[in-house]
C-alpha cells in the first residue's frame, strides 16, 4: 500500500513532554513530504498556536491544518479557511446559561481568540499550558447574545472530580447536536457534530482524490478516535487512552519515543 496522506494529533502525540517535535520524527516527517505524501496537522488548539510546528518542522508549502477537533480546515501560509463548522450562537448561548448554572469555567473560541466571563485559577491553568492572552467579557451568555458570534469551539475545564457529571447532563440536553468529549485531563471539549477530527480529515481527503486506506492518522485521545477509525492505518502511540488502544489498528511507541517516526519510518520510508 502506498500511502499518500499522514494526519496527526499533536499533544501527547506528535509532540514530546516539552511539547517539542523530536529531530527524528522531524526528520521522517520531511522524509515522507519529499516523497510527496501530504502532512496534515489534526488538533484541538487554535490555529495560532499549533500553525508554528509547521515551521519547526521546515515544511515551506501550504500545508492543511485542522484545528478546534475538525471545527476549523485552514491553509497554513495563506491562511485561507476551507472549512469552517462552528457552534450555533442559540446553541452556544444555551450551552453558557447551562454551564453557568453548574457553577463551570467556560471558554470560548471566536475567530482564533479565546474569551472568558473572568480570570480565575482555571483560566491561568490554562494560560500556562497555551500561553496565549485572553479577553475577559462577563457573562458569556450575554457576550454571545450582544456579538452573533459562532464559536468554532467551547470548552469547560474542571478538576473538582465532577466533569464527568457535567458531560453526561450536556450530553442528555444537547447530544444530538454536539459532540462533546474529555480530550484531556480536566478538559471537557463542545463542538459541532458535524467537527470532528475524523469527518473533516474526510472531507480534505476526498477533495484530494485519497482514499481512507491510503492515509495514516495518529492520535492519543478520545477527539482522536474516528479519525483513526477513518484513516487506513490508525495508530495510537503507547500512552494512548485505553479505548484508542484498543480501536487502533497499530500501537507504536509513545509520544517520547518518537513513536510517529517509528512508523513512518517502516511504512512510507522503507
Amino acid at each position: 500500500m502506498r500511502y499518500k496522506m499522514i494526519a496527526t494529533d499533536l499533544d501527547d502525540t506528535l509532540l514530546d513532554e516539552h511539547s517539542n517535535i523530536s529531530a527524528r520524527n522531524r526528520e521522517a516527517i520531511l522524509a515522507a513530504v519529499e516523497k510527496g505524501v501530504i502532512f496534515v496537522i489534526a488538533t484541538g488548539r487554535m490555529f495560532k498556536t499549533s500553525v508554528g510546528y509547521l515551521e519547526d518542522i521546515g515544511i515551506d508549502g501550504d500545508s492543511h491544518i485542522i484545528n478546534y477537533h475538525g471545527a476549523l480546515l485552514k491553509r497554513a501560509k495563506s491562511g485561507e479557511i476551507l472549512l469552517h463548522r462552528p457552534l450555533n450562537n442559540s446553541v452556544a448561548i444555551e450551552i453558557a446559561e447551562e454551564a453557568k448554572k453548574q457553577d463551570c469555567h467556560v471558554s470560548l473560541f471566536i475567530d482564533d481568540n479565546l474569551y472568558i466571563s473572568g480570570e480565575n485559577e482555571y483560566s491561568k491553568y490554562y494560560q500556562s499550558l497555551a500561553k496565549i492572552e485572553l479577553e475577559e467579557v462577563g457573562d458569556l451568555g450575554r457576550y454571545l447574545s450582544k456579538t452573533k458570534s459562532d464559536p468554532s469551539k467551547m470548552s469547560i475545564i474542571r478538576w473538582d472530580g465532577k466533569l464527568d457529571d457535567v458531560e453526561a447532563g450536556l450530553k442528555e440536553n444537547f447530544g444530538h447536536r454536539l459532540s462533546i468529549l474529555q480530550s484531556r485531563p480536566y478538559f471537557l471539549e463542545i463542538t459541532d457534530r458535524l467537527a470532528t477530527k475524523g469527518q473533516t480529515l474526510g472531507w480534505l481527503a476526498e477533495r484530494k482524490g485519497i482514499k481512507p486506506e491510503e492515509i495514516i492518522a495518529f492520535g492519543d485521545g478520545h477527539n482522536d478516535l474516528d479519525m483513526l477509525i477513518f484513516a487506513g492505518l490508525g495508530v495510537a502511540v503507547a500512552n494512548a487512552r485505553p479505548e484508542l488502544l484498543e480501536a487502533a489498528d497499530l500501537v507504536t511507541s509513545s509520544n517520547t519515543e518518537d513513536g510517529v517516526a517509528e512508523v513512518i519510518e517502516k511504512y512510507i520510508l522503507s
